[in-house]
């Protein structure tokens, strides 16, 4: 007897196989963008090919690291501006493995969501390529996870994953920072992708509106809080081939208070002058409407400075020029002092 019940497919399950196809004909153009010689395969196969140059290196390590955007996405969502938080995830991990010394090579990205649309798909993706080709690494692959019921409709998450290469000999570890060196601070372009928890729960709970502009010279709120994470790749890799570099941080998610500290030797502290650069008007905004304390402020957001370079003081000026140079807004922020690797403020 024939079986009458409906054939069940799989789009009908929530899984469009169709608009997996169509994204990827729509990234195409961007991913391939992306590309350095080394890349060996198009898109589309099972795995990323990548052949490394051995003859830029006389023992070359790997360098790797993975990040997200983490709730920043949420701002994303409410605005439906999708086009920069791939910058975001890009940034997160190439600054990461670039304070070891690392020049990235090569991304791959996870994107999930509960109904796959391909337009803002390709629109994030596109943002991702663009990071990419800031960051000077090629876009290698990535998935597209399409998981009905599981996501918020019209939500999303991302995922970046990011490996570099790095001499052995010139791996930067901060064991050689002393009493006396210099902490210069790279400008941030906004809160990067760290402390939107807290931004959120004081949208919420003051009601505030992300289509309003709340102070003078300022963005919509919304606009200032999606700003792209600074990509700081070029400019540093530039600083470190001229200059020695004793340590590199990248300020993210714990701020100035707790990054610093990851690449100190026991026997310094990081003395960090408050009123040597200015606080851009966003984190003033949130310590203000918040009433958040300053200690929590530096323990939770970068605070203006995104990056922050050790070097010998002879070397100050030299690096000042060249990252100025780069298109760098760049502070001399403090130094290193005798103490038990722990970050110190001083107004």
């Amino acid at each position: 007897m024939a079986d009458k019940r409906k054939s069940l497919t799989y789009k009908e399950a929530g899984v469009d196989i169709g608009a997996g196809a169509e994204v990827v004909e729509l990234i195409k153009k961007s991913v391939r963008s992306t590309f350095r010689p080394e890349v060996l395969a198009d898109i589309g196969g099972f795995g990323g090919l990548f052949s490394l140059d051995k003859n830029k290196y006389k023992e070359p390590v790997l360098v790797s690291g993975t990040d997200g955007v983490g709730t920043k996405l949420k701002i994303a969502h409410a605005l439906d501006i999708h086009n920069t938080v791939g910058v975001d995830l890009v940034a997160m991990c190439v600054n990461d493995i670039l304070v070891q010394g690392a020049e990235p090579l090569f991304f791959l990205d996870y994107f999930a969501t509960g109904v796959l649309e391909p337009r803002k798909t390709a629109d994030v993706i596109e943002g991702i390529a663009r990071g990419c080709r800031e960051a000077g690494c090629a876009l290698l692959g990535g998935e597209t996870a399409e998981m009905p019921g599981f996501y918020a409709p019209g939500e999303y998450d991302l995922a970046g994953f990011a490996v570099g290469a790095v001499d052995r000999g010139d791996i930067i570890t901060g064991v050689s920072i002393k009493e006396g060196d210099i902490i210069i601070g790279l400008a941030s372009s906004g809160p990067h992708s760290n402390g939107y928890s807290l931004i959120r729960k004081l949208i919420n709970d003051a009601h505030l509106s992300l289509e309003k502009v709340y102070w003078d010279g300022g963005m919509s709120l919304g606009e200032e809080l999606l700003s792209p994470t600074k990509i700081y790749v070029k400019s540093v890799l530039k600083l470190i081939k001229a200059c020695h570099i004793k340590g590199l941080a990248h300020i993210t998610g714990g701020g100035l208070t707790h990054n610093i500290p990851r690449i100190l030797p026991k026997s310094v502290d990081a003395l960090i002058r408050l009123d040597s650069w200015l606080v851009p008007d966003v984190f003033k905004f949130i310590q203000h409407e918040g009433n958040v304390e300053q200690a929590e402020m530096f323990q939770t957001f970068n605070m203006g400075i995104g990056m922050i370079v050790v070097l010998e003081p002879e070397l100050v000026d030299k690096a000042v020029d060249i990252l100025s140079n780069e298109g760098e807004k760049v502070y001399i922020i403090g130094e290193m002092v005798k103490g038990k690797g722990e970050t110190k403020y001083a107004k």
